[in-house]
């Protein structure tokens, strides 16, 4: 259980960190898509529209266009979330409305890439706290919940309406640097969410599954987990105990994941899948090499006295 002392560091950290977001946000908007007419994709999107149309103040629009939303998540996702989300909101349309910043490029592609990236960060920042600075991620979670479509397909969907509409309404050229915008947006939201490093996991299927464990952490030097499976529901009727090696490791190590295994056993079975997130275990860091290779010396003498 967290101490009362905790958990108030760890909320007024998350609120400085939202902060932080915000100001970044805040300049994308402010420093390169507002004094260019550029968009981005969601309720930012609609609120830049509107304000190219008919000139109202676009702190005055975020909020507004943000109100439905916010009520969608209350009934979807937790009060907290919406109340950081409402403070988000109303501190990201504060900072635009007071700040001032002179035009820093007139180059439309630097304008697109520079103000997805500050943007994305800010978004991501606020995101990562338990926070949105944009509804359409709450109407992804509201239609999702309702009727089970993607969250990313409710966005996309509509952004493309969004995106259609300026290219009728304002043009064809600020709909497409609009669209680059909320490309770099979206990556660089990711990005600071999930982090620069690829992790993917690997399942081994292999009759040699005990010199596999050892080489893994003698040579990758990443932890793993052991299933018990049994084999030969097939055609051969064979039954067959034997272990199943569960591991996750960075991308740029799955080649020399592939060699250990192939060196070994060339007819192994190999499932590799995406991950999203980690948490805890020795991932980050993998295994000291020196414990690594005591690791798998051990291992190794087990199973030879097993022989």
């Amino acid at each position: 259980m967290e101490s009362k002392k905790t958990k108030t560091i760890k909320t007024i950290s998350e609120y400085v960190q939202i902060a932080i977001g915000i100001i970044l946000a805040s300049i994308g908007l402010k420093a390169f898509l507002l004094p260019n007419g550029f968009l981005d994709g969601g309720v930012t999107g609609i609120a830049l529209l509107v304000n190219r149309l008919v000139n109202i103040n676009i702190s005055l629009l975020l909020v507004l266009f943000s109100i439905p939303f916010l009520i969608m998540g209350y009934f979807t996702v937790s009060r907290r979330i919406i109340l950081k989300s409402i403070v988000s909101i109303l501190g990201l349309a504060l900072f635009i409305h007071f700040e001032n910043f002179g035009v820093i490029t007139e180059d439309k592609f630097l304008i697109s890439i520079f103000g997805g990236l500050f943007l994305g960060a800010g978004i991501g920042i606020a995101i990562k706290n338990g926070s949105v600075l944009d509804g359409s991620e709450i109407l992804g979670v509201f239609i999702n919940d309702r009727f089970g479509i993607s969250i990313g397909r409710v966005i996309l969907i509509f952004n493309i309406i969004l995106f259609t509409i300026t290219a009728f309404v304002v043009s064809k050229e600020v709909a497409m640097y609009s669209i680059l915008t909320y490309i770099v947006t979206a990556k660089v939201t990711d990005l600071t969410i999930e982090g620069f490093e690829d992790f993917i996991g690997i399942t081994i299927v292999s009759r040699h599954y005990d010199k596999i464990k050892v080489d893994i952490i003698k040579e990758l030097g990443a932890g793993m987990t052991i299933y018990k499976g049994r084999k030969g529901f097939g055609s051969k009727g064979e039954v067959e105990d034997f272990d199943i090696i569960h591991t996750i490791i960075n991308r740029i190590d799955i080649k020399k994941m592939y060699r250990i295994v192939s060196n070994i056993d060339d007819e192994a079975f190999i499932v590799e899948f995406d991950v999203n997130n980690v948490k805890g275990g020795v991932l980050r860091r993998y295994l000291d090499r020196k414990k690594g290779k005591k690791l798998a010396n051990f291992l190794a003498e087990n199973q030879q006295v097993k022989l």
